[in-house]
């Protein structure tokens, strides 16, 4: 049973409303003015909360405020009940980051189809998306973002890429958001002495390129195909309008995008700190993470041993030497020049 947290000063419409929410199923906690409200949201948690504005002790853009500055309430659904209907009073509310206005007088149809819309758009939000781009219009629905929608659905340019073909490189500015479609990709960064670390791996249902876009500034790296590579090419214009349009779609947007980033630490770390053969499992570990297709067994993937080295983040001549130690040792075979995991469980728990 979904919890609703309602503050209302008056007792009537207070006791009115509960009741309606309270026959529709859902478990009502009420409050009469601002203070008690985020008292109560604090000790219960609710699912949604339903505030009126002109309340005393704290105003209902005082309890929004309030929730937004707590870790633990920030994302609950925040609808504003009240009998301001000025454009500045609806343009403010959504400004400090209200969901929903329900305006008074209101009839029980308007606001339980207000709660419920609310309540389904963020359980709706809590899942997991397709990978893809209908990942992405499924994201874009359910946030009521209809123009952002179009504009990055409809008739979108898809660029195709050859092996080794460069996607974008280090230091140019960025002026779109890549999503794999097809293929592989990596991107990479290069010393001084021209000796590359590839930085991540991208297979289809990856965006890239994103982190430059969101931060203003130039590609910190390169991104070129590992194969035959096909990329759907979102103008700058387009990602800009999405992350700004809806704050719940900046915010799972920014989920999906950055989920990576604790594995990059983690792998970065292990460059640094792990010995050469845990560098080597670990490379041959992510590349079968990324890009092993459902069902097939075991994993086989051809890439150049330059290529793995630059993953493994060591000198060719050590990861061929160390490929060839997990070949005797039964680790990994060498069929046509792909290297095939036969010992994952060995792999992983390689002592570093």
């Amino acid at each position: 049973m979904k919890t609703i947290l309602l503050i209302e000063d008056n007792d009537d419409i207070r006791s009115n409303t509960a009741e309606i929410l309270e026959l529709s199923n859902y478990k009502v906690v009420t409050a009469a003015d601002g203070k008690e409200g985020v008292e109560k949201a604090i000790a219960t948690v609710p699912d949604l909360i339903i505030c009126d504005i002109m309340i005393p002790v704290l105003d209902g853009y005082g309890v929004l405020h309030a929730v937004h500055r707590n870790a633990g309430l920030k994302n609950i659904p925040f609808i504003f009940l009240t009998a301001k209907t000025e454009r500045s009073d609806f343009r403010k509310g959504m400004e400090l980051g209200a969901d929903d206005y329900i305006t008074k007088p209101f009839s029980g149809t308007e606001l339980l189809n207000a709660v419920d819309g609310r309540l389904k758009k963020m359980e709706f939000l809590k899942k997991e998306f397709a990978s893809g781009l209908e990942g992405l219009q499924q994201l874009l629905e359910v946030t009521d973002s209809k123009t952002a929608l179009a504009s990055l659905t409809a008739d979108r340019n898809i660029n195709r890429y050859k092996k080794k073909q460069r996607i974008y490189s280090e230091g140019n500015h960025p002026a779109r958001l890549y999503y794999v479609l097809s293929g592989k990709v990596k991107s990479y960064r290069t010393n001084d002495d021209g000796k590359e670390l590839t930085t991540e791996l991208y297979s289809a249902g990856d965006f890239l390129g994103y982190i430059a876009l969101l931060e203003g500034t130039v590609y910190k790296d390169t991104a070129e195909a590992l194969e035959d590579a096909e990329l759907a090419v979102i103008p700058r214009e387009d990602f800009t309008e999405l992350i700004s349009s809806n704050r719940l779609v900046a915010q799972q947007f920014i989920r999906l995008l950055a989920g990576n980033i604790s594995a990059r630490e983690e792998q970065l770390l292990g460059l640094a700190y792990n010995s050469l053969r845990k560098k080597v499992a670990d490379a041959l570990l992510l590349l079968e993470k990324k890009y092993r297709q459902e069902g097939a067994a075991p994993f086989a993937i051809s890439i150049s041993r330059e290529g793995l080295a630059a993953i493994a983040g060591t000198a060719t001549e050590s990861l061929i030497r160390t490929l060839s130690d997990f070949r005797s040792e039964k680790l990994i075979d060498i069929r046509e020049g792909n290297i095939v995991i036969l010992n994952r469980e060995k792999l992983e728990n390689l002592l570093n």
